[in-house]
C-alpha cells in the first residue's frame, strides 16, 4: 500500500511536498515542481495550500 509522505534528504527542495507527491504518483519531481509553480504564480493554487500540505503530510522514514 502506497502512503503519501513528504520526502527527506536530497529529493526535498522546499519541505518535501512535491517530492512526496511525485513519489506517490511515480513521476519525476521536477515535473511536479513545475506544475506547482505554474499553479501558484497566477494565483490558482495558494501558497497556503502548499504550507498546509507540508504540515499535514508525515515525513517518510
Amino acid at each position: 500500500m502506497k502512503k503519501l509522505c513528504r520526502t527527506v534528504g536530497s529529493e526535498a527542495k522546499f519541505l518535501g511536498v512535491c517530492g512526496g507527491i511525485a513519489k506517490y504518483f511515480d513521476m519525476d519531481p521536477t515535473v511536479v515542481r513545475l506544475i506547482v509553480a505554474i499553479l501558484i504564480i497566477p494565483g490558482g493554487l495558494s501558497i497556503w495550500a502548499y504550507i498546509i500540505a507540508a504540515l499535514i503530510m508525515p515525513k517518510e522514514y
